[in-house]
């Protein structure tokens, strides 16, 4: 019996496991038979689902019955959790049940407690686009499972460019290990900007041209990042993020810290190597316009989730953050 709930944004990495366990458990000849994919319509879906999967699986290999966008770990009656807690002990050896949600479980529910007793929990949240430590690591893994072969500087360009987006980093590294290249020998940075499809700016490419006071940049990079309808959240989202980062290193240089672990630990960088191009970011600005951006980008948040007009508000609060380091 294999239990599991899946839960989080990031579908594409959801759908990679999903594949893999489908692979691995069911037999390819009783496909049709053994498997089948449920979108819940209703609060009943999952007693559906679970009743689907305690019939015995056909031929050979197991069955794997998917419930698509559960519910039960945001909101479950008491009627369906006795009907859960009394079935779910119950599943066959050979059956797999899977729930998914892009919705982070409520831990204080009981369905929830239940299947924290017997399923397999897996957490699939997007990386924040400002954590390039772990976009960087996650780069590097996809890149080991398709055997491409990076430099430095070209993995840096990739993660730069694609940010967290996962489908269009596998998407753009199986477009690279397709290169006729030298195994041997690493990606050089101008091969990937070569053969890439990828974004000429990012979201941290702006923070840069805002913290260089430079509003033409700046403004190039917002209207170039809407055009690749970039959501506007996910770009404040960054902003804040980046600007986080740098003020609380030049905050921790100002008071005569000089033990890169210290500092990356409270400015959560996994690398403390990373410090090295950090300091050279920030190396000519001040502390106190650091801290001047965070009333400035909040402002830019609420009105945005209010419904303002965002390029109109995205381009007059760049314009006001380039004017703190002008």
């Amino acid at each position: 019996m294999g239990i599991y709930f899946f839960w989080g944004e990031d579908n594409f990495r959801i759908n990679q496991t999903i594949q893999k366990l489908k692979k691995k458990v069911i037999n390819p000849d009783w496909i049709h038979f053994n498997y089948n994919k449920i979108r819940e319509e209703n609060i009943y879906s999952i007693l559906e689902a679970i009743n689907e999967v305690m019939t015995p699986a056909f031929g050979i290999g197991e069955k794997f019955i998917w419930l698509e966008e559960s519910s039960i770990f945001q909101q479950c009656s008491d009627d369906i959790i006795s009907e859960i807690e009394r079935l779910i002990p119950a599943i066959p050896n050979n059956s797999n049940l899977l729930l998914t949600s892009s919705k982070k479980p409520n831990r204080k529910l009981k369905s929830t407690k239940i299947f924290e007793k017997y399923a397999d929990i897996r957490e699939f949240t997007l990386i924040p686009s400002w954590k390039i430590d772990e976009l960087t690591a996650k780069a590097q893994e996809f890149s080991k499972e398709i055997g491409v072969n990076l430099s430095p500087s070209a993995l840096d360009l990739l993660v730069e460019s694609i940010g967290n987006n996962t489908r269009l980093l596998w998407n753009e590294l199986e477009k690279l290990s397709l290169y006729n290249y030298d195994k041997g020998k690493p990606i050089e940075e101008d091969i990937v900007s070569s053969i890439v499809n990828i974004n000429t700016y990012s979201s941290l490419q702006l923070a840069r041209a805002i913290s260089e006071g430079n509003k033409e940049k700046a403004l190039k990079i917002t209207i170039n990042l809407l055009s690749y309808n970039e959501p506007p959240l996910k770009i404040v989202t960054t902003l804040i993020g980046q600007f986080r980062t740098w003020v609380i290193v030049k905050l921790k240089l100002e008071i005569g810290e000089d033990d890169h672990k210290i500092i990356a630990k409270a400015a959560e960088i996994s690398n403390p190597n990373r410090l090295f191009f950090l300091k050279k970011e920030i190396k000519h600005i001040e502390s106190r316009d650091l801290l001047k951006t965070f009333p400035i980008l909040l402002d830019l948040e609420n009105n945005l989730k209010k419904g303002c007009d965002p390029e109109q508000i995205l381009k007059n609060k760049i314009l006001e953050l380039c004017l703190l380091f002008s």
